[in-house]
């Protein structure tokens, strides 16, 4: 019968709190499964410590969730500002990379420049050789003439001074 009172009640406050008709029928199960200990709960008494309840842990639950989701925001903030930085590593070390090859382009021109003296350097001595050469040439021509011409000499001087049959007249 008290059970029945209870269910009337329970219409009543309904619209109260869904929450509350819930547990109480939870508490009408828990209540007929054990007929050994049968206690009676009033349903006013469920709806306010339901009520109680809320009230005292609500708030505190929803400022948690309000510091969970700052605390989100922060962290997406976090990993945009940590993106950006790796990418300006990653830029610096592109950087320290380009001034590698600066360096080694750097290097390979000076030798190119070496290099390029060198050639000039042996370009102008094989020019004083081949000057030296022409004029080695030269000398010896004009000491073969000069034989030559002293050979001629001699072949003629021979001649005139062999002996020639008188003419007679």
């Amino acid at each position: 019968m008290e059970v029945e009172e209870m269910e009337d009640e329970g219409s009543s406050s309904q619209s109260e709190l869904p929450h509350s008709e819930d547990l109480h029928q939870e508490s009408l199960q828990l209540e007929s499964t054990s007929l050994v200990d049968q206690v009676y709960v009033d349903k006013k008494a469920v709806d306010k410590l339901t009520e109680g309840f809320l009230a005292h842990y609500l708030p505190d639950l929803q400022n948690s969730k309000r510091a969970l989701q700052e605390l989100t925001q922060n962290q997406v903030i976090l990993l945009d500002t940590l993106d950006q930085e790796v990418t300006k590593f990653r830029e610096c070390n592109a950087l320290l990379d380009l001034n590698s090859l600066f360096t080694e382009a750097k290097v390979y021109h000076n030798k190119l420049v070496n290099i390029r003296k060198e050639m000039i350097m042996l370009h102008e001595k094989t020019t004083k050789l081949k000057k030296r050469a022409l004029k080695l040439q030269q000398q010896k021509q004009k000491e073969a003439l000069e034989k030559e011409q002293q050979r001629e000499k001699e072949l003629e001087r021979e001649r005139q001074l062999i002996a020639k049959p008188a003419k007679r007249t």
